[in-house]
């Protein structure tokens, strides 16, 4: 009698950890985890930290050593595409016209970074950062003296800064909102940000759009369409990602804003799951549908999905979480707090110093709660967003009161 197969399109953290996660709960089964890069599993985060500022070793990123998919007889493809999903014939089919039958199926296909829709954005020193390979070639190109444009404030355009200042390149940021994050923090923690980066040498262009990169073979300035030009050696696109869905929806899976799955990561599909940056999941804490880009998902996400593959009962509720690192600021966030649903932000601390928690409120319940340089609160914040319910806001700001006794 032939072993059971589960096919897990996706090395990434989230696949990685799901085919880990399979071997601890004791399948015995064939697994086959099919990556299209040429790297085996890696973490992202230290793309946009530690390999680009050079704190991290260069194999710190990886998931698990090299041996340990032999060792656990997971048979790893990388350099392998995935173009279709035959559900009747439960088939994963490759570029190569290889077939691989599943009997379960983990999609862990992650997201891509969106272009910059502007003539020149083609040229050679135009950079996005979403694979290891993008990660090694942005380091290359910060170096002392080099100007950087970076086009998008967002958390990993902000990132890409702060290491570039960090190796002494100049660094211009555009940027189409007033402020950094705004829409995602509100305009008093979005300041923090800025001011932080201005304080390092950083010069923002807000309100703005980039109209051109020019350049012969490779980039050379970036004109905004206000007419500044600004002299560029590379130039980093951190416009955001989209989810590859393209693979579920031609298996005809429901996608919307990436593969609809419930609150056991599954599809309507019973033997489809999906997981990670791809992954829309029902909530069942926060009662909505979520799609989360960050670490920490991928890192749980993975694990559920292969639990709830095995048939055991499952219920996804990990509150969002990430967290980031610039120049001597370090912050983590827990929960969701979508732009325009929060009436106030809540703040415990000294804003001035970077050292404070911030709070997203609506209706007096807590949506989210942001620690800056203060650590060892994250399991207080994660109640109050649990909890769901209306807390005295006065006793949430003042630092005098123990996290814990604000009901």
């Amino acid at each position: 009698m032939s072993k059971t197969n589960f096919v897990i399109v996706g090395a990434g953290l989230a696949g990685a950890r799901a085919a880990q996660t399979l071997r601890e709960e004791g399948f015995d089964g064939g697994i086959v985890v099919v990556g299209d890069e040429p790297d085996r599993p890696y973490e992202r985060p230290p793309l946009s930290k530690g390999l680009l500022t050079g704190s991290a070793e260069p194999d710190s990123v990886f998931v698990h050593d090299a041996g340990w998919y032999a060792e656990h007889d997971v048979d790893l493809r990388t350099d392998a595409r995935a173009v279709a999903v035959d559900r009747s014939a439960k088939v994963v089919r490759l570029a190569d016209g290889e077939h691989i039958a599943y009997d379960r199926l983990l999609l862990a296909t992650g997201a891509t970074p969106r272009d910059l829709a502007a003539p020149g954005a083609d040229l050679d020193g135009v950079l996005r950062l979403r694979t290891l390979a993008d990660s090694r070639r942005i380091a290359a190109a910060l170096v002392d003296g080099a100007h950087v444009v970076i086009v998008g404030a967002g958390w990993i355009g902000l990132e890409v800064a702060a290491a570039a200042r960090q190796r002494s390149a100049t660094v211009d940021v555009v940027e189409t909102a007033a402020l950094p994050l705004r829409r995602v923090l509100g305009d008093e923690i979005a300041r923090v940000f800025a001011n932080l980066h201005r304080d390092h040498g950083v010069i923002f262009h807000f309100d703005a759009e980039v109209r051109e990169i020019r350049g012969d073979v490779r980039a050379s300035s970036v004109l905004l369409a206000d007419g500044t030009e600004l002299p560029a050696d590379a130039v980093v696109v951190a416009v955001g990602v989209r989810p590859n869905t393209d693979l579920a929806a031609a298996a005809g899976l429901a996608v919307e804003n990436g593969i609809l799955v419930d609150a056991s990561l599954r599809t309507a599909d019973p033997d489809v799951h999906a997981a990670g940056d791809v992954a829309n999941a029902y909530h069942p804490v926060l009662r909505r549908r979520l799609r989360v880009e960050h670490w920490a998902n991928a890192l749980h996400s993975g694990a559920a999905a292969a639990r709830a593959m095995l048939g055991q009962p499952v219920s996804y509720d990990d509150l969002p979480y990430f967290y980031t690192d610039q120049y001597d600021l370090g912050m983590e966030y827990v929960g969701h707090a979508p732009p325009g649903e929060f009436d106030r932000v809540v703040v415990r601390g000294d804003v001035a110093k970077r050292e404070f928690i911030a709070f997203w409120t609506a209706g007096g319940r807590v949506l989210a709660g942001m620690n800056v340089n203060v650590w060892d609160v994250v399991p207080q914040i994660r109640r109050l967003v649990a909890a769901a319910r209306p807390v005295d806001l006065d006793r949430l700001a003042d630092p005098d009161v123990p996290l814990d006794e604000v009901r």
